[in-house]
């Protein structure tokens, strides 16, 4: 019995490797793109940093207005695949509207379209995942899959990076690189294809009000320092002008972007398997403290080796808050997956729009009041995390007597 629960600990699913290809490429195509957005958008399009926060709060919004309602139809008729194919090839239909326009509303459009298609894949995505990782190694195959989709994070930045140095910073540039983003994409909705669909458990006559009633409890009380902490969670892009105002080309930018997400790569396993170990509430905690600790830093931050340090880290913070989280979710809401998720990835999101708002127009005033803001939050999620993780746990144990 132990050697097999230690052989469950090391395998996973050939379909996980799939899907995070599948990741992988979408990420290549979006990160070539977004690792020059914030600063194309504001520097070269001329636009301001208050409509880039609107922007990014908007985009945010999208990629989270769709997510409730996908879980709940995948989880009403069982179908994982279906939902998360018409989700990537949305994303990448957006794409075209670079191909056509680069002005400031033809930036903003697509920003906000794109994460629609986010949004719809997602949940079904991740319930799908989660079916076919055992609970033994949950962790560990939630953190496998966000190294892979992280490496195209990686690649991407490196591939924009080469593509500037080579062509320099000019208009005519940027459209050979979102015409490039757009050939990654397309091939990672036809790799989607060939994956054998995973059905999960439907449940046909559940609409969303009884839905929501037969989410667990725990589930339910996650929701509150998640929103807390996504009161803080303002757009990267914002750390990026930090690094430009501390030195940073756009060029160089983007090598920044790409350290963040190397780290998150190396990061992502290790920390899912540490999770598995030591139990994910843990590994919650830690993340939120780890993003304190980065806007603490961000307050003081004054030469350009501080900011590379703080790319790293942030790293590993994204890590835990992007796979940590779902496998958490996964942990305590184990019938419907999609829907959690998605309420997750939705009332987050809800809460990302106004994050982002006030970071845009703080950044105005006092740029270090937009880190000040976000390191309180972190920390009073933390404190309400505690609290009612622990009251989850009397409550259980009463139950249980």
């Amino acid at each position: 019995m132990a050697q097999a629960d230690a052989n469950k600990k090391r395998r996973l699913h050939p379909d996980i490797l799939k899907l995070g290809l599948v990741s992988f490429l979408t990420d290549l195509s979006s990160e070539m793109i977004f690792s020059v957005f914030a600063i194309f958008f504001t520097t070269v399009a001329g636009a301001s940093s208050a409509l880039l926060g609107l922007i990014e709060g908007l985009a945010d919004f999208s990629a989270s207005s769709l997510n409730y309602l996908a879980g709940w139809l995948s989880d009403r008729s069982g179908r994982r695949k279906w939902f998360a194919t018409v989700g990537y090839a949305f994303s990448t239909i957006a794409k075209l509207i670079l191909l056509i326009s680069t002005s400031v509303t033809g930036l903003s459009i697509f920003r906000v379209i794109e994460r629609l298609g986010k949004g719809f894949r997602g949940p079904p995505r991740d319930a799908w995942l989660s079916s076919i990782a055992f609970r033994e190694s949950r962790g560990y195959a939630f953190g496998v899959h966000k190294a892979l989709d992280k490496a195209g994070a990686v690649l991407g930045p490196l591939v924009a990076y080469g593509l500037l140095s080579w062509l320099g910073e000019s208009r005519s540039t940027y459209a050979t690189l979102f015409l490039l983003a757009f050939i990654p994409a397309v091939i990672g909705v036809l790799v989607l294809t060939r994956i054998p669909d995973q059905q999960g458990v439907a449940h046909e006559r559940e609409n969303l009000q009884k839905n929501w009633q037969q989410l667990s409890q725990g589930f339910k009380r996650f929701l509150i320092p998640a929103g807390v902490f996504a009161l803080a969670y303002f757009s990267l892009g914002f750390i990026l002008l930090k690094a430009h105002l501390l030195g940073f080309s756009v060029t160089n930018a983007v090598l920044l972007y790409a350290l963040f997400n190397v780290t998150c790569v190396f990061a992502a396993p290790l920390i899912g398997r540490f999770g598995d170990k030591v139990g994910r509430a843990r590994i919650i905690v830690l993340g939120y403290a780890i993003y304190a600790l980065i806007n603490f830093w961000l307050i003081f931050a004054a030469s350009q080796w501080e900011v590379v340090a703080i790319f790293a880290i942030y790293g590993l913070f994204y890590a835990i808050d992007e796979s940590q989280s779902k496998a958490f979710i996964a942990d305590l809401e184990p019938e419907r997956r999609a829907t959690a998720v998605g309420l997750y990835n939705f009332v987050t999101g809800v809460l990302y729009l106004p994050a982002s708002l006030v970071a845009g127009a703080l950044w105005i005033i006092a740029p270090e009041m937009v880190f000040v803001l976000a390191a309180a939050f972190s920390l009073f999620a933390i404190l309400v995390f505690v609290v009612l993780h622990q009251h989850g746990r009397v409550e259980n144990s009463r139950h249980d007597q």
